[in-house]
């Protein structure tokens, strides 16, 4: 099969991947010329009945529960649709922001519906690409040519809407999916007509390996990065300079090169620790001074380039001297107990607490190999055999996972006591939850004047009535 892309755009019932779900999805395959092929994809997908949906995130997108379970399909169908019709061999799965956002919530989607959450990005020639990144660096980089937006304090703003609008792009209903997508193809082909070798090239980086070939330990060199840990002032781009192995696998620190490692000769391993992890508050005062340094992963489609690729013009737009970043480059190699300091503090930084819930735990381990043909057998089963099927699963989270499966998508396959726990667990979920989101709740109806967002915020009431648990 020939390579193709397939841009695609999601709306969510909130932002955790975890804990929200996927309420549309919405895309379109083209070629490599990015001419489209074939009809656009645009789906609903059902909330389950334990979902209480951010108001927040209804009121951007307008979508309410019950279009859902008018219009949508199941998760269940939704994932053999994903994978059977999206994530074909050799296709390039591209997004706006989606490596740290749409793509999480495709993994855990798939992961609770008994599919593989990892082969869809990488298995049969299959890859992923997110343009943010790639716009920054074309921003930083390469800016003629392209309008580029700021916000309504004069600062440089890349979002999606914004910058269709700046170039005259067709997207009519920012914050719906498809409306989303038509922009997101327009955007790359107003990339690709305008810089077409930085467009490639910079494609062709969404290979780790390519990656690793620039951004390594055995033969470091400073190249050029963009990303969103990095100040707008200067594009959300800098020279950055690799230092060492990352706590992750596959990931390596990357120092940045603006600043010299000279300020930090006298910080102790705990004053760096310190920095690293400090709060956003204490980021926020004044006299705050970060440790430069960041973790790069390779997998994850970083914005990279040779550092040839700055010329006089972005050196200047940047305030890039190469003489400075040399030097900064020099004082690394010099003072190596810096480095030495600063991998020690970001190896001795805390991990995220482990999540408690079976749904939050998809990256604790990976699911043995001899769970895979039970796997496989609960994603082919009916309702029917569902209620008889009972695999001794070796991998503990998969029984939990099975039984909030049939709960949610094959409801008719519980038994009566399988069904008085589902009710038992969605009362713990809503005595924890509900009296914060009834708060929230309020507030939002108290401020909204609109009448399409009060609809909304009246469709959500009427949604939390229409699931609370029945318990005898």
């Amino acid at each position: 099969m020939a390579q193709t892309f397939f841009f695609y755009d999601l709306e969510t019932s909130g932002l955790s991947a975890r804990n929200d779900r996927i309420m549309q999805f919405a895309g379109q395959r083209t070629g490599m010329d990015l001419q489209p092929i074939g009809d656009p994809v645009n789906v609903l997908v059902r909330l389950s009945d334990d979902s209480l949906p951010s108001p927040d995130a209804l009121l951007v997108t307008g979508i309410t529960p019950q279009q859902t379970l008018t219009d949508g399909l199941s998760e269940v169908e939704f994932s053999r649709l994903f994978i059977d019709e999206i994530a074909l061999p050799n296709t390039i799965i591209v997004g706006y922001n989606n490596v740290r956002f749409d793509d999480e919530f495709i993994r855990h989607t798939l992961w609770r519906n008994f599919y593989d959450p990892y082969e869809w990005a990488w298995a049969e020639g299959r890859s992923r690409w997110d343009l943010l990144d790639v716009v920054r660096l074309f921003r930083a980089l390469r800016p003629n040519g392209i309008e580029w937006p700021v916000d309504a304090e004069g600062r440089a703003t890349n979002r999606l809407e914004l910058l269709s609008k700046a170039n005259n792009l067709d997207h009519t209903h920012a914050h719906d999916a498809l409306s989303d997508v038509e922009a997101l193809i327009g955007v790359a082909k107003l990339l690709k007509s305008n810089q077409p070798k930085m467009f490639d090239y910079l494609l062709t980086m969404r290979d780790k390996k390519a990656v690793a070939e620039l951004v390594n330990l055995e033969n470091p060199e400073p190249f050029i990065y963009a990303s969103g840990r990095y100040d707008g002032r200067y594009e959300k781009t800098t020279v950055a300079f690799p230092i060492a192995p990352g706590k992750k696998p596959g990931s390596v620190l990357v120092y940045n090169l603006r600043f010299s490692p000279k300020d930090y000769v006298d910080l102790s391993v705990d004053d760096i620790t310190k920095r690293l992890t400090a709060s956003y508050e204490e980021r926020r005062q004044d006299g705050f001074v970060p440790i430069p340094v960041k973790e790069l992963m390779y997998n994850r489609c970083p914005a990279v380039a040779k550092i040839s690729a700055l010329d006089q013009d972005s050196r200047q737009r940047l305030d890039l001297d190469i003489e400075t970043i040399t030097k900064h480059r020099d004082q690394l190699l010099h003072h190596r107990d810096v480095v030495d300091k600063i991998t020690a503090a970001w190896q001795n930084r805390p991990d995220f607490p482990k999540n408690v819930d079976v749904e939050g735990q998809l990256y604790d381990s990976f699911t043995p190999d001899v769970d895979k043909p039970k796997i496989n057998a609960v994603r082919n089963a009916t309702a029917e055999t569902l209620a008889d099927f009972h695999p001794n699963f070796v991998d503990d989270r998969l029984s939990e996972l099975l039984f909030r499966y049939k709960a949610r998508q094959f409801p008719n396959s519980l038994s009566a006591d399988e069904r008085m726990a589902w009710e038992q667990f969605k009362a713990n979920k809503f005595q924890r939850d509900l009296p914060g989101y009834y708060q929230h709740l309020a507030e939002l109806a108290e401020k909204t004047t609109d009448s399409n967002k009060q609809f909304v915020l009246e469709e959500i009431q009427l949604w939390i009535e229409s699931i609370m648990p029945i318990i005898d």
